[in-house]
């Protein structure tokens, strides 16, 4: 059980968001597999309060799409609880202030990883926050700045005096970005320090790699964000290998094409047929990934500029499969 706030969770894996991925198709095929609580993309405080409607569309859901949390890109108070109001229209049930993003465009504005260097500042965001949600606030942090500037104890202590329910750790610098290795041992003091929840992330790729982190951290919980590419079967894998020390087989090829024209179909219900089968193209190469011989209909996925297009790319993938397994 992975509790924050209000919230119980009888799964402690949750889906990170992920700008331009974890939008609701992603998301409903993800919550197939056993992903219990997921978030929306990442979301600028700025261009919600802004009216950018491409923005606001991002909160889009569905009775099926529960819980679900959000996460917010800013550092000015004020933005923060103007986008807040905006937020409160959707039926959301939790929020969380991202202080972890290494992107240069994020960090050059003050916001995202850039945030880590003024820990008392970051708590005043927070404290902002908790103190006008009606749903639990969390914050997700880096373990510092760079090699030299590792302050992810002092940032989560000021988090934890600002009230957030939780504390979402990813262990690397923003230096390192999503390079090197991951810190397990930051993510081990930080837990220790801390009274609430500390969900950790980074490298969660596998069953194995995710039962590491819960080893090597205590953490309580873990997000998984890169390991769900093309991969929605995780959530099963990791739930049972948890409970059990079983990893259970990796799908068929049939059950990855199957799922791929779901998640297809999902794509160009939400975002209409052209732009869900431009946006796919990307995932069909997650979905691929390891099977051989791919490379020339991952490349004519790639020029698919429509849904049939995408759907006779995907077929061909499993006559050739199945020419395959009958030689």
């Amino acid at each position: 059980m992975l509790r924050i706030g209000s919230l119980t969770f009888s799964s402690p894996c949750i889906l990170a968001p992920m700008a331009g991925i974890t939008d609701l198709p992603f998301r409903m095929i993800n919550r197939a597999f056993g992903c219990e609580f997921a978030f929306a993309e990442m979301i600028s405080a700025r261009a919600l309060v802004y009216q950018s409607k491409n923005t606001e569309r991002m909160l889009t859901t569905n009775p099926h799409d529960q819980p679900l949390g959000v996460q917010l890109l800013g550092n000015d108070p004020g933005v923060i609880l103007r986008a807040l109001e905006i937020i409160r229209k959707h039926p959301l049930d939790l929020i969380d202030v991202n202080a972890a993003c290494p992107v240069n465009k994020v960090t050059k504005k003050g916001e995202g990883a850039a945030m880590l260097r003024e820990p008392r500042k970051l708590g005043q965001v927070l404290r902002a926050l908790v103190e006008n949600s009606q749903v639990p606030v969390t914050v997700k942090i880096r373990s510092g700045w760079d090699e030299d500037s590792v302050n992810a104890g002092e940032v989560a202590l000021h988090a934890q005096d600002a009230g957030v329910s939780a504390l979402f750790i990813h262990g690397r610098t923003r230096a390192q970005g999503y390079r090197g290795r991951v810190d397990y041992r930051v993510i081990r003091e930080v837990k220790g320090l801390l009274r609430i929840p500390v969900i950790a992330s980074g490298d969660t790729f596998s069953a194995q790699l995710i039962k590491k982190m819960f080893d090597e951290t205590g953490c309580d919980g873990v997000t998984i964000a890169r390991g769900a590419l093309g991969n929605p079967w995780i959530f099963k894998e990791a739930a049972e290998y948890l409970a059990s020390g079983i990893l259970l087989p990796k799908p068929g090829i049939s059950e990855v094409m199957e799922i791929m024209m779901k998640h297809l179909n999902l794509c160009c219900d939400y975002h209409g047929e052209k732009a869900g089968a431009v946006l796919f193209r990307k995932f069909f190469g997650w979905y691929v990934k390891g099977i051989p011989d791919v490379k020339t209909l991952r490349d004519r996925a790639f020029h698919a500029e429509t849904k049939k297009k995408m759907l006779d790319t995907i077929e061909e993938l499993r006559l050739r499969n199945g020419r395959g397994a009958a030689s």
